[in-house]
């Protein structure tokens, strides 16, 4: 590397950096502000609010913002550069533009595979204990149930299940059944289900059981109460708020092929998270690139402007992501395409500003 990649790295990482942690400084006064009542109206003891609420608050907010700042670190330094004619002076001296971008690119790579690491690794177990402590001391909601289930626990297997009450891992109106290819083998259903944290086992209560012969007569057993064994477990049947965001990289990605395998079709949202905690890291390149062609000529309106105009995209890119995950969810959309489309969009954007730029 050479001094004037060090000079642009520093400012860069420097700039950044600064910007999160002032931003996050701010955040945090606020969120204390507005939450202050909740603590003390539920006693929520101070180590708790410190170490289990605003320790992981921090990580998760500083890589929600990593884009937006990443974007508006680029555009205030380069722009500087520019105002002071240090633009100029380096492509005068031989440097082309495309080489002078080189450690743009470096700074990029720097935060987006820290942002990866975090959004994969560090903020999901964060999540876990932040979220339990508002539901807690701040929202104090409880997690729900599902309704209308229908999932493929292992091949030829089906169970239907009318209610889920997580609260109690209790269910309702369930059926089981069992298929030997195309033909019905054996159907089991129960007016409810509970499960026992004791044998890991589930409980049925006035059950009926059919199981088809083959010579076409059925036996059909009633009962009050039977202990059986399923691959199913109570979590599969939690909707908790923001279940997917408490799941690192290797959980998400077992959790989405269980799903699958099983035939749960409702699972967009867990899709959208996968392909997020890959398209945002990335988009720090997309933005670096728009950035740096954007700032590095030298304007009349000066550094205003080009923040100015910075800000404008930024929150364009976050209306694009917000619209397009939106119609991924509702089914509109393939989560894959919502999630990469803004980037695609602002990397079109950010050629064009480069082919602009000067040289």
């Amino acid at each position: 590397m050479k001094k004037l990649d060090i000079y642009i790295l520093k400012k860069f990482l420097g700039t950044f950096f600064f910007s999160i942690i002032l931003i996050i400084s701010i955040s945090v006064v606020f969120d204390l502000t507005e939450k202050i009542d909740d603590f003390l109206e539920k006693e929520a003891p101070l180590r708790a609010i410190v170490f289990d609420y605003y320790q992981n608050f921090i990580p998760y907010f500083a890589n929600l913002f990593t884009p937006l700042f990443v974007f508006i670190s680029v555009i205030f330094f380069t722009s500087k550069m520019a105002y002071n004619t240090e633009i100029i002076a380096i492509l005068s001296s031989g440097v082309s533009f495309r080489r002078m971008m080189y450690p743009y690119f470096l700074g990029a790579l720097v935060i987006s595979s820290f942002s990866f690491f975090l959004s994969g690794y560090v903020i999901p177990p964060a999540n876990r204990v932040r979220l339990r402590f508002e539901n807690k001391y701040i929202k104090n909601r409880r997690e729900t149930g599902m309704k209308n289930m229908h999932m493929q626990i292992e091949p030829g297997v089906f169970i239907y299940m009318g209610n889920y009450y997580s609260y109690n891992d209790r269910g309702e109106y369930f059926d089981l059944e069992k298929f030997d290819g195309k033909e019905l083998k054996l159907k089991l259903s129960s007016r409810s289900i509970k499960y026992d944290t004791l044998t890991g086992n589930w409980v049925l209560r006035n059950y009926t059981r059919r199981e088809l012969l083959d010579d076409g007569h059925q036996k059909i057993t009633v009962g009050m109460k039977m202990d059986t064994t399923l691959d199913i477990k109570p979590s599969d049947f939690k909707e908790e708020r923001n279940y997917y965001e408490m799941m690192t990289n290797d959980q998400l990605n077992d959790y989405i092929k269980e799903q699958r395998r099983r035939g749960v079709g409702n699972i967009e949202e867990f899709l959208i998270e996968k392909y997020k905690r890959v398209a945002n890291p990335f988009a720090a390149f997309i933005l670096t690139l728009i950035g740096v062609s954007l700032a590095s000529r030298k304007v009349r309106g000066g550094m205003g402007l080009h923040i100015g105009i910075g800000i404008a995209l930024s929150f364009s890119y976050i209306m694009f992501m917000t619209l397009s995950t939106t119609f991924a969810v509702n089914g509109d959309m393939d989560p894959l395409l919502a999630v990469w489309l803004p980037n695609l969009i602002f990397l079109g954007i950010g050629i064009f500003l480069y082919m602009r730029a000067p040289k």
